[in-house]
Formats: structure tokens, C-alpha cells, sequence
């Protein structure tokens, strides 16, 4: 029994480091201890749990109890010319997502339909390397048909940007743009080859420069380390955005990862309270692959554990939880649903 001594030292230690540090000072850890958060005992259930606890608290702490409710829908879907190699919208892949273009109606319905469940945001999402004219054309309309319907907030992520083209955005009303990184600097050339790092976050930069607020995550699972995990954690904090989105790799068929094994749960979970405890005054939202990942079960840990802000229905390319499963969970464990006059 004295081989466990040092673990429970060292698992003690960073979490009375965070608890000062993160939940009292109200300052992000930075990449070693996040290392060290992601490196607790995965069997130790115990453990496991009060961590959720911390982030959870620190959650609250520097955020307050609300959860921001989000819809997305795909504007541009497949015929992709990235090799994003978790993408099944790759033209690049012999997956079954092809090409396809959403008409301003269904995409005014889409908002509706998300406005229903409480949402206050609602992205426009397109499968591009960046928008050409015709595709600018199409989200112009669209968000004034929408703006002329309803009353939300429009988010769009239509991928690398040029200056001209953010500030038309940004004269659109869009409120938000988002722009993954995907994973740790030191990885990304392992999960695409087509375009850089670097590129991505030229891209982040000239969005917040135009005033729109930068939502920028990833997906988790992809073949990177705990190292890389934590250098992600650290790089994300350092561009201090306004929102991270976390997904968990949902293997597609036809890609180059559709092979990979699925995240485990308690990695996930691990992942989430990292991550909180890494961004501790950040939208921290449950994105993509939560549902195989996480599980029902594990959604609610993962929501008491750090997490506030979801994507509610489905995704771009996969089937998520029904919108009315995740509202009916949050009224379920008292986390209110932030109001859209608060969000303005």
C-alpha cells in the first residue's frame, strides 16, 4: 500500500493548488498543472469527483450559475477542399457526406425552431476553406430574413477570413465568430496539412479586432497526448476567448481518424474540469461527441463539472441529444437558462 502515498500527495497538492489558486484568485492554471490535472488516477472515482466539484465551483465562482443554450445548423455542407482528417464534409475522403447548400427559408425555420428551446445563439455554419462571394451573398441574407423574424443572436463560423471580409461580418450583426484551433499547436500538422496553425489564428486575430467576440475550441481525442492536451488547454487561455467549444472525436467513416478509439469517459470528464480550471472566467460549452463520449450519465457530471453553455439538437454531421432532453436536464439540476437581454 505505501506506492500509493505519492500519488494521493501529488493528487492532494494540485487540487488545494487550484482551489487557491483558480477558485479563491480567480487564475488560470497554467500548462504544467493542467498536466498534472489530466494526469490524476483514472480508477479513482473518488478523486474524479471532487475535481467536478472544484470546477464546478469555480464554474460558478467566476461565471455565475446560468447556461448559455446554443443551435447550430449547416449553411454549406460537405465538398470541403481541407483535409481535416475528423471531417467527413472533406471533399478529400471517400465519406458519405456530400456537397449541399440550405435555402433561406429552412435556414430561418432552423433559427425558429432554435429560439423555441430558450437558445439565445444560433451559428451559421458553412464546410468551407473560406467564404467566396456567393457564400457571403447567402449568410448576408440570411441573417437579415432571420433578424427580420426573430430575436437572437447570430453566430457564424465560415472559416479563414480575409480583413475585408470580417468587417463585413461584423456590419452584418453577427455577434460571435468561431474558429477552432482544434488541438495543440505541436499536433495540428497531424490533423491537417492543407492549411496551418497559424492561418487559424490570424483568422481569431482579425475578428477580435473588428469588436465580434471569438469562440475558439476543439475537438479532444484525436490522438494527442495529455501533453498535448494541456499545451491546448494553455494556448486556448493565452488567446483568452469568449467562448471554447469542447468536442470529443466521434470517428467518422471514410476519414483518416475514423479508426480511432473513442475518448473514455472519465478522460473526458478529466478533460472538461482541466480545461474550466485552465479558462476559469470563459463559456466553457459541451460541443460535439458528448453523447457517445459521455453518455446521459456523463452529461450531467460533465455539467455540474465545469461546463456552461451546450449546443443543443444535432450537429453538422451527426445526431445529438433532442434539444428537449438537454432542457429538461438543466431545469432538472437548477441551472437556469441564461435570458437573451443579458447576452446584448
Amino acid at each position: 500500500m505505501a506506492h500509493c502515498l505519492p500519488v494521493t500527495t501529488t493528487e492532494t497538492a494540485i487540487l488545494a493548488t487550484a482551489r487557491t489558486q483558480v477558485l479563491e484568485g480567480g487564475v488560470g492554471l497554467d500548462e504544467a498543472q493542467v498536466l498534472e490535472v489530466l494526469q490524476l488516477p483514472g480508477d479513482d472515482t473518488a478523486a474524479l469527483d471532487e475535481l467536478l466539484q472544484l470546477a464546478h465551483d469555480v464554474r460558478t465562482r467566476w461565471c455565475g450559475p446560468e447556461v448559455e443554450v446554443e443551435g447550430i445548423i449547416s449553411l454549406k455542407t460537405g465538398g470541403c477542399p481541407e483535409d481535416c482528417h475528423f471531417c467527413s464534409q472533406s471533399g478529400l475522403f471517400a465519406s458519405p457526406v456530400r456537397s449541399a447548400w440550405l435555402d433561406i427559408p429552412a435556414l430561418v425555420e432552423a433559427a425558429k425552431q432554435t429560439a423555441k428551446t430558450g437558445a439565445t445563439e444560433f451559428c451559421i455554419v458553412a464546410a468551407v476553406r473560406g467564404p467566396d462571394a456567393r457564400l457571403m451573398t447567402q449568410v448576408a441574407a440570411g441573417i437579415a430574413a432571420i433578424k427580420d423574424e426573430i430575436d437572437i443572436n447570430i453566430a457564424c463560423s465560415l472559416g479563414m477570413l480575409t480583413p475585408e471580409q470580417v468587417d463585413q461580418l461584423a456590419a452584418m450583426g453577427v455577434h460571435r465568430y468561431n474558429h477552432n484551433l482544434e488541438t495543440a499547436r505541436s499536433h495540428f500538422p497531424n490533423v491537417v496539412t492543407t492549411h496551418t496553425w497559424e492561418e487559424r489564428s490570424e483568422t481569431l486575430r482579425l475578428v477580435r479586432e473588428a469588436g465580434m467576440e471569438v469562440c475558439c475550441g476543439g475537438i479532444l481525442g484525436m490522438g494527442e497526448t495529455l501533453e498535448q492536451r494541456a499545451e491546448f488547454a494553455s494556448q486556448l487561455a493565452a488567446l483568452t476567448p469568449d467562448e471554447v467549444p469542447l468536442n470529443f472525436l466521434n470517428p467518422r467513416p471514410g476519414t483518416p481518424f475514423g479508426d480511432l478509439e473513442v475518448l473514455s469517459g472519465p478522460d473526458a470528464l478529466r478533460a472538461v474540469a482541466a480545461f474550466r480550471l485552465a479558462l476559469p472566467r470563459t463559456v466553457l460549452r459541451f460541443a460535439g461527441g458528448r453523447e457517445l463520449t459521455l453518455g446521459d450519465l456523463g452529461a450531467r457530471k460533465g455539467l455540474l463539472g465545469g461546463i456552461n453553455a451546450v449546443i443543443v439538437g444535432n450537429y453538422l454531421t451527426t445526431l445529438g441529444r433532442p434539444a428537449e432532453s438537454d432542457i429538461d436536464l438543466l431545469g432538472e439540476l437548477q441551472m437556469p437558462i441564461k435570458a437573451l437581454n443579458d447576452t446584448l
